[in-house]
């Protein structure tokens, strides 16, 4: 795996799949690192040269100090572009992964082929959530706030119905180093990408979880109806959708990307 300098910050890459075929590139959610992409790997990697990377404050990537934004976020996936010589990539983002998604899809349309954006928001009206993370998590570590999360990552029962899955991704989020969740929560607090959306050219579909309470349909619906030709899947699932309906998730990903 290559490890990327974006102005300063190393970031770490994996490139998997096919040769000469088109190129994906998956972005993570907040907690989380570029495995949590692995039960898409399998099918993506026989259609598509598929990008993976954590972003900075996540994973075996640099924790440069905070704050961060969307537009930093944004500048880092066009460092790993720039350094791989891949002129135009289609893009899968989950959460945050969506929310950078939107603004590469208005800022760097010439680099984005089609964009996928899920369980994600283009604003968050009050920053009171992401302020008390900030404070748990300066009191009391990623412990501070694992159960929470995890309960809003996944529905009580896929939690009971698969507990190695769900102490997985638990395991993710709290090997996530303390100073790069904050400054990514830091970024989410003033978030507002509303004014973004009708510049998105790019066809664009946009995939919500029906038990999602951290990026709920209404926002995914929001998104959808002010990105020009936008389409909307909706999955029986809470926020962490790729995990939860694997299956339905890669589905309606390939199905998008693949159809003309």
């Amino acid at each position: 795996m290559p490890m990327i300098d974006a102005d300063g910050c190393l970031l770490n890459v994996s490139v998997e799949g096919r040769d000469g075929g088109p190129t994906l590139m998956l972005s993570n959610s907040l907690g989380t690192n570029l495995k949590m992409w692995e039960p898409q790997m399998k099918a993506l990697t026989q259609l598509f040269r598929v990008i993976r990377y954590d972003r900075r404050g996540h994973g075996k990537s640099g924790v440069p100090p905070g704050p961060y934004s969307m537009e930093r976020f944004g500048r880092d996936v066009l460092a790993i572009l720039d350094d791989l010589n891949i002129e135009k990539v289609h893009w899968c983002g989950l959460s945050m992964g969506g929310m950078v998604g939107q603004w590469l899809g208005a800022n760097a349309p010439e680099r984005m082929g089609k964009i996928i954006l899920s369980n994600t928001t283009c604003y968050f009206p009050d920053p009171t959530n992401w302020l008390n993370r900030i404070k748990a998590v300066k009191e009391g570590g990623m412990a501070g706030l694992a159960d929470t999360v995890i309960a809003a990552w996944l529905t009580a029962d896929f939690r009971e119905r698969e507990p190695q899955i769900t102490q997985n991704l638990k395991a993710m989020l709290l090997a996530t180093r303390p100073a790069g969740y904050i400054a990514c929560c830091e970024a989410l607090s003033t978030l507002d990408q509303r004014a973004l959306l009708p510049k998105i050219k790019s066809p664009t579909l946009v995939i919500a979880g029906r038990h999602d309470m951290s990026t709920p349909v209404a926002a995914a619906e929001f998104i959808r109806s002010h990105i020009p030709g936008a389409s909307m899947t909706i999955l029986d699932a809470a926020h962490i959708s790729s995990i939860e309906q694997q299956h339905a998730f890669t589905e309606a990903v390939v199905g998008f990307l693949t159809q003309r």
